[in-house]
C-alpha cells in the first residue's frame, strides 16, 4: 500500500511540475508576447487613438494567430475551402512582415521580438520549397512543403514571391544593426533575392508568366499583363541584380493589354489606366505597400493619382448604388476582393454583390484620408457590435444580405496596417524605396520619382 502511495505521488508531483512549467510558459507568452485585444467599442477617440488601435488590433491576425512553426501568415482565420490548418500563404507573409516593422515603430512589441519574429520566418523559407528560385502561393506552416493552390499550381508563383519579396526587402532595409539576428535576416534575404530567376520566367519572350510547376511545366500559360496588382512583379523583375528582365519585357507585356490603358471618366474622374471603373480596389494597394506612388510616373500615369481617381470612382459608385444595395452610403463604402454571403469575389462595381470589405476604404488612407477616416468611424462605432473582433475587422459584411464574414484573410487585414502607416509617416514606403535593387529596378523600367533622386 506503501509503494502505490509513494507512486501516486510522485506522479502527482510530475504532473504538478508540468502544470507550473505550463503556466509560467503561458503567462511568459502572454506578458512578452501578448497582444491582447480590446473588444470593448470605445467611443470618442481621436483619430489618432483610433489608427493605433486597428493597426494593433489588426497586428494580432500577423503576430497571435502567425503560424507557430513557421511564424508564416496564415491564409485565413477560418477552415473553409478544405485549406486545412497548416496552410501559410507567401505573398500574405510579406505583408505580414512589413506589418511587423510597423508594430515595432508603434511599440506594439519590441524591436527584438519583431527581428525575432522576421528571423523565423526568414529561416523557415530559407529551407522550404522554392522553384527557380521563387516560392508557391501556399507551403505547408510546419513542413514548407508545396500546397497546391489549384490542381496545376503546385510549383512557383512569381506573384505572390513578389508579394513577400516586397516585405522582404523592405525588412533589409529596416533590419540593420550589427548583430547576429539581423545580420542573419540581411543576408539570408539577399541570398534568396539574388537567386529568384525572373528572367527564366518569360521563356525568351517579352511577357512574365505567372506559374511554373515541376508536375506541369507552363501549362497554366498565363501571361502577366496589365493593369492589375502585378505592377510589383515587373519591379522586381527588373530590380533584380542577377537575372533581371529588359525594360522591353514591362513594355511589350505588362504594358501592352487592352486593359492598361482606359483614360475615361466616370463620375467626372478621369481614371488613366485599368478596367471599367478600376476593377477591384486592391489594385491600387499590393504593389504600392512599398512603391511610393507619390510622383511616381512612367509616362503612362502618374500613380497617386491613378489610385486616387481608382478609389474616388469606387467610393462614387457606392454613393450612386445603382442597384439600391441596402448600407451603401458616403460611409460605408468599398468594393474589392473578399468573401460574400456567396462565396470569395473580387467585388468591384462591375461585380457588385451588395458587399462592403473593410479592407478597401481602410486601405486607401494614403489616397482619401477624410473618406476612408469616415469609413473608419462607421465601420468601429457604428457596426463595431457586428464587425470588430479580435483581428481587427471581419473580412467582409453585406447589411443587404445580413451577412457578416466569419473570416480574416492575410491579403486583407495586411494592406490596412501598412496603408495606414504610410498615410501616417511613410515609413514602409521610405524603407522599400531606399532600397539601391529597387532604385535601379525602377529607372531600368523609366520610372521617375522624387525618391530616385540622390
Amino acid at each position: 500500500m506503501l509503494k502505490i502511495n509513494q507512486r501516486q505521488l510522485l506522479i502527482l508531483a510530475v504532473v504538478s511540475l508540468f502544470s507550473c512549467l505550463s503556466i509560467t510558459a503561458s503567462g511568459q507568452k502572454k506578458t512578452a508576447n501578448y497582444i491582447k485585444p480590446e473588444l470593448k467599442i470605445k467611443k470618442g477617440l481621436t483619430d489618432d487613438q483610433l489608427l493605433d488601435l486597428v493597426q494593433k488590433q489588426t497586428f494580432r491576425y500577423f503576430w497571435d494567430f502567425a503560424h507557430p512553426v513557421s511564424g508564416m501568415a496564415r491564409e485565413r482565420s477560418n477552415r473553409s475551402f478544405d485549406y486545412g490548418d497548416e496552410v501559410v500563404t507567401t505573398g500574405g507573409t510579406g505583408f505580414g512582415v512589413m506589418a511587423t516593422i510597423v508594430a515595432a515603430e508603434r511599440k506594439f512589441i519590441s524591436r527584438e521580438e519583431a527581428a525575432a519574429h522576421t528571423k523565423k520566418i526568414v529561416d523557415f523559407l530559407w529551407k522550404a520549397d522554392m522553384f527557380h528560385g521563387a516560392f508557391p502561393h501556399w507551403l505547408n506552416g510546419a513542413t514548407g512543403k508545396v500546397i497546391r493552390f489549384s490542381p496545376k499550381d503546385d510549383g512557383a508563383d512569381i506573384v505572390e514571391t513578389a508579394f513577400l519579396f516586397q516585405g522582404l526587402l523592405t525588412a533589409k532595409q529596416y533590419y540593420t544593426a550589427d548583430n547576429a539576428v539581423e545580420r542573419d535576416i540581411r543576408n539570408k534575404i539577399t541570398w534568396m533575392w539574388e537567386g529568384i530567376e525572373w528572367d527564366w520566367f518569360t521563356q525568351d519572350q517579352n511577357v512574365l508568366y505567372w506559374h511554373w510547376s515541376p508536375n506541369n511545366g507552363w501549362s497554366m500559360n498565363h501571361q502577366i499583363k496589365g493593369w492589375n496588382e502585378c505592377l510589383m512583379t515587373y519591379v522586381l523583375a527588373a530590380a533584380s541584380p542577377k537575372n533581371s528582365i529588359s525594360r522591353r519585357v514591362y513594355e511589350d507585356g505588362f504594358a501592352n493589354n487592352n486593359t492598361f490603358f482606359n483614360g475615361k471618366k466616370y463620375f467626372d474622374i478621369t481614371l488613366p489606366l485599368g478596367f471599367e471603373y478600376g476593377g477591384p480596389l486592391f489594385f491600387s494597394h499590393y504593389s504600392f505597400l512599398g512603391l511610393d506612388p507619390r510622383g511616381l510616373n512612367d509616362g503612362k500615369a502618374d500613380y497617386f493619382e491613378q489610385n486616387k481617381a481608382h478609389t474616388l470612382i469606387n467610393r462614387a459608385y457606392c454613393i450612386e448604388n445603382p442597384k439600391g444595395y441596402k448600407g451603401y452610403s458616403a460611409n460605408s463604402w468599398g468594393l474589392t476582393a473578399s468573401d460574400s454571403w456567396q462565396g470569395y469575389a473580387a467585388h468591384s462595381p462591375t461585380e457588385d454583390l451588395g458587399v462592403i470589405t473593410p479592407t478597401a476604404a481602410l486601405s486607401s488612407f494614403p489616397y482619401t484620408p477624410e473618406y476612408s477616416m469616415q469609413a473608419l468611424r462607421h465601420f468601429y462605432e457604428d457596426k463595431g457590435d457586428q464587425i470588430w473582433t479580435e483581428y481587427g475587422f471581419a473580412d467582409a459584411f453585406s447589411d443587404q444580405h445580413n451577412w457578416v464574414a466569419k473570416s480574416h484573410l492575410a491579403i486583407d487585414q495586411g494592406p490596412i496596417i501598412v496603408m495606414i502607416e504610410n498615410h501616417r509617416s511613410g515609413l514602409l514606403w521610405k524603407l522599400f524605396m531606399s532600397n539601391p535593387d529597387v532604385k535601379a529596378g525602377l529607372t531600368k523600367l523609366g520610372f521617375k520619382s522624387p525618391a530616385l533622386n540622390p
